[in-house]
């Protein structure tokens, strides 16, 4: 064993190859060593471990290297890197939730390639505010006084109860602690920003009367949290929020309204769910209003942050604010984002998620085709394959009874299960997101455009070959 052990080339004899020579060129020197370090690793352990005849081992310098090119090949990979969502949930949140615009993506590289006035007031010649570059547009969008953004939709609660309800107490319906995914759950975000949660109410019915019994002096905040993920049917009762505006400003109380995933259409009218609007929600009278920049918005990942003036200036104002802050890729991406929704039809076409959302059932049937097809013309008769009547997903804790339906492709092998196609397509380059279900592999042309039809088509010629 020592002396097959012997046979393995050294790292320096290695680094000498023509092959090895010519990586160095391609990618960093301390991958290839890293590589080369590893596949020797693995041949000494191959030879160690005695399960397999010291014969079968190759142990030659060729061999090595065949190895250390695969193991360099995944070193240089990146780890963050894209593949196609063929699942149909189309705001996934394992998978990126929703893709960016043409006009975005080109104005994060627009204002990223140069030096920009990010908090710089050119007409002034002096200091700036970064969030002044979406305010504008979101009001316009919205009817609110001011507009602010932060990271994310759980930052924008935080920061707001944090500023709003110090100390004192946030009433809230026992009907909408919610949890979304993450884990992030309504009371333990309210402990952090050190505001005192009163709940009222039961699960399933809360009524107006509830939130005036629990006013008291350390009353800060009326809380409304909108239950985007989850619905409550049956014996029900909720005080809605123009009704809690009311009685906010009897008491002279500021009201929040979580609106979660915001949508700046009725998408109801193109039949996707009864989502109430982010200009609905700021006409029931509300003074605070926090939701998604990337969920049914369709833009990057944002927590916005709408209101009265006299509310929102302290907010931004709150040092946790400068924490929470957004950087300038994604201010240029949710400023394009915004701009096109002042032409709806414009949004719906050119914001990815509005497409996929509202896309004639037409449009999936003729994707569909053009993948059951493209698998067809492979010529594996042991194939098979069917377009079936399906359901997709609006996703990312939207629209929670929401089901759009959808025409799939479903494909089934004789001699490869659905769990062995599936994980060679997850494997693969690039992967590829698919479903099971009753032991066919699901593929839906919600979430595919045409030239990821040809990846996949490519991807099963790959693995029935």
């Amino acid at each position: 064993m020592q002396e097959l052990l012997r046979q393995l080339p050294s790292v320096d004899e290695a680094l000498k190859d023509e092959r090895v020579r010519a990586w160095v060129e391609r990618f960093p020197r301390v991958l290839v060593v890293d590589a080369i370090r590893t596949a020797l690793d693995r041949k000494r352990k191959e030879v160690l471990d005695g399960s397999r005849s010291t014969r079968e081992v190759d142990l030659s310098l060729t061999a090595v290297l065949d190895a250390a090119g695969s193991v360099l090949r995944k070193l240089s990979e990146p780890s963050l890197r894209p593949l196609i969502n063929a699942t149909g949930v189309v705001v996934h949140t394992n998978l990126g939730r929703s893709l960016l615009s043409e006009a975005a993506l080109q104005r994060i590289i627009e204002v990223n390639r140069s030096y920009s006035n990010l908090e710089y007031d050119i007409a002034a010649g002096e200091r700036g505010k970064r969030y002044t570059h979406i305010e504008g547009i979101l009001t316009r969008l919205t009817g609110a006084e001011a507009a602010t953004a932060v990271n994310n939709n759980a930052a924008a609660v935080l920061l707001c109860l944090n500023t709003l309800a110090k100390g004192k107490e946030a009433i809230v319906s026992r009907g909408e602690l919610v949890e979304i995914g993450g884990s992030f759950r309504v009371p333990e975000v309210m402990e952090r920003s050190s505001a005192v949660l009163r709940e009222v109410g039961s699960t399933n019915k809360t009524h107006l009367k509830d939130y005036e019994k629990a006013i008291n002096p350390n009353t800060g905040l009326l809380l409304k949290v909108h239950t985007s993920n989850y619905k409550i049917v049956g014996f029900t009762k909720e005080v809605t929020p123009a009704e809690l505006a009311i009685l906010g400003k009897k008491h002279k109380i500021p009201v929040m309204w979580d609106l979660g995933s915001g949508s700046f259409l009725d998408l109801a009218s193109y039949g996707v769910g009864d989502e109430p609007t982010v200009k609905q929600a700021m006409d029931a009278g509300v003074d605070v209003l926090t939701f998604s920049g990337d969920k049914l918005l369709g833009g990057p990942q944002a927590g916005m942050i709408l209101g009265k003036k006299q509310f929102l200036d302290p907010i931004r104002s709150n040092p946790l604010a400068r924490a929470l802050r957004i950087d300038k890729m994604t201010l240029a991406a949710l400023e394009a984002t915004l701009t096109q929704y002042l032409d709806e039809e414009k949004a719906i076409r050119e914001i990815p998620t509005l497409w996929m959302l509202t896309q004639p059932l037409s449009e999936i049937e003729r994707k569909a085709e053009l993948l059951a097809s493209g698998i067809k013309s492979i010529g594996d008769t042991r194939l098979i394959i069917a377009i079936q009547d399906d359901l997709s997903q609006t996703g990312g804790g939207a629209l929670p009874t929401g089901k759009l339906p959808t025409r799939v492709v479903a494909v089934g092998h004789r001699g490869l299960s659905a769990n062995q196609i599936e994980s060679r397509l997850r494997l693969g380059d690039p992967p590829v997101i698919a479903r099971i279900k009753e032991g066919m592999v699901l593929f839906d042309p919600r979430t595919l455009n045409d030239g990821e039809i040809g990846k996949i088509i490519e991807a099963m010629t790959r693995i029935l070959g």
